[in-house]
């Protein structure tokens, strides 16, 4: 199905971005770096919560609509300052407009 798909896509960008955020510099791990941690993560049990609920789906998927364009700018914010290089924005942006449309395409399907 393709909720399973986007919850396994938002699992593979967690797992990719981890990394990456465990190694700004410390002045920016705790504020940045925390902050996009948790946006992903709220991501991630927002989407799962939605597959498991049938009253609230369209609430939690526009959330989390709303946290994935935050959290492109976070990481806009990280590449503008240097934290992070073109390549890692590249795929992190992907990954991002990736879930991105297919959530639109589920938030489609429920409304």
């Amino acid at each position: 199905m393709a909720q399973e798909t986007v919850i396994l896509k938002v699992y593979e960008l967690v797992k990719y971005s981890i990394p990456i955020l465990e190694k700004l510099p410390k002045s920016q791990k705790y504020l940045l770096g925390d902050r996009i941690e948790t946006m992903l993560l709220t991501i991630q049990e927002n989407l799962i919560e939605a597959y498991y609920s049938k009253k609230n789906r369209a609430e939690l998927i526009a959330k989390s609509n709303i946290h994935l364009e935050q959290l492109r700018y976070l990481i806009r914010l990280l590449f503008d300052m240097r934290y992070i290089n073109s390549e890692r924005y590249g795929v992190i942006s992907e990954k991002i407009n990736e879930v991105g449309k297919m959530c639109g395409g589920w938030l489609k399907t429920v409304q």
